[in-house]
């Protein structure tokens, strides 16, 4: 059965849709069969797997709102994994959904049927609290967040935390926190070096020993429509998700045998 992780960040700019592309498809690369889903209507996560998000066909909206069956929706990206794609049409299903019953679990009842066919769902959130961050939260087993260790970083995630913990009580008791990545890390910079450690010290190994530095190749890949890995693949981003990707897989398997 799949593990379903929304990776959500209500600051933008962080690097969410970047995590998820290069983090699924790292994950595809050890073998292991990757869903991703893309419910920002921005679309980047999905123009950034290589599909144009102007010409796909069906989107996230479909599966939430008209209940399109999900082999329908899903597609083939450029790295090896599965991808619902999104674009602004996906705007649209946020003031659609208010008019369902129960449709805080729309996403979750569609996954229910294909759980078993994945070994990871990776669910890239919009940067707001809205109906679609919420069908997500209902739907994800944790939820991974990706930071930049400044000041303003550690505000945005004391509200996230918040967030979490009334969407656990309202609609998904077992929701928690899948683990905290450093993004866009400069080990040069005293204030990231401070925030890093505050981080460490607060939520102890939920921190991802994997760091993601500020790396060109990371911010070019999206254009070139390919994660990173297939960009560059002896680039520093790329070789950093690898480890993450590694990671997860290690903390995975010690749940699993706990």
């Amino acid at each position: 059965m799949a593990k379903i992780i929304a990776v959500a960040n209500q600051k933008g700019g962080v690097g969410k849709t970047t995590t998820c592309v290069n983090l699924a498809a790292s994950l595809a690369a050890t073998k292991r069969k990757v869903l991703l889903i893309d419910l920002d209507p921005q679309g980047n996560a999905t123009m950034g797997s290589g599909i144009d998000k102007y010409d796909v066909k069906r989107t996230a909206y479909d599966l939430l709102v008209d209940e399109t069956p999900f082999k329908e929706v899903v597609v083939n990206s450029s790295g090896k994994y599965d991808l619902i794609a999104a674009n602004g049409d996906v705007t649209a299903a946020e003031i659609k959904l208010m008019e369902f019953f129960a449709r805080e679990v729309r996403l979750k009842n569609a996954l229910a049927p294909v759980k078993d066919d994945y070994d990871f769902i990776f669910i890239d959130c919009p940067p707001s609290l809205n109906m679609l961050t919420v069908n997500a939260m209902s739907a994800a087993d944790s939820v991974l967040v990706p930071m930049q260790c400044e000041y303003y970083a550690l505000e945005g995630l004391t509200a996230l935390m918040d967030t979490i913990s009334k969407l656990a009580a309202m609609v998904n008791p077992g929701l928690g926190i899948e683990g905290i990545l450093r993004t866009m890390y400069d080990p040069r910079n005293r204030l990231a070096n401070d925030v890093s450690d505050q981080l460490k010290q607060h939520f102890g190994d939920k921190v991802y020993r994997t760091v993601i530095p500020r790396n060109v190749r990371l911010a070019e890949a999206p254009s070139f429509g390919a994660p990173a890995m297939y960009y560059d693949k002896s680039s520093a981003g790329a070789k950093a998700y690898l480890a993450l990707a590694g990671e997860i897989i290690r903390r995975s398997e010690q749940k699993a045998t706990a």
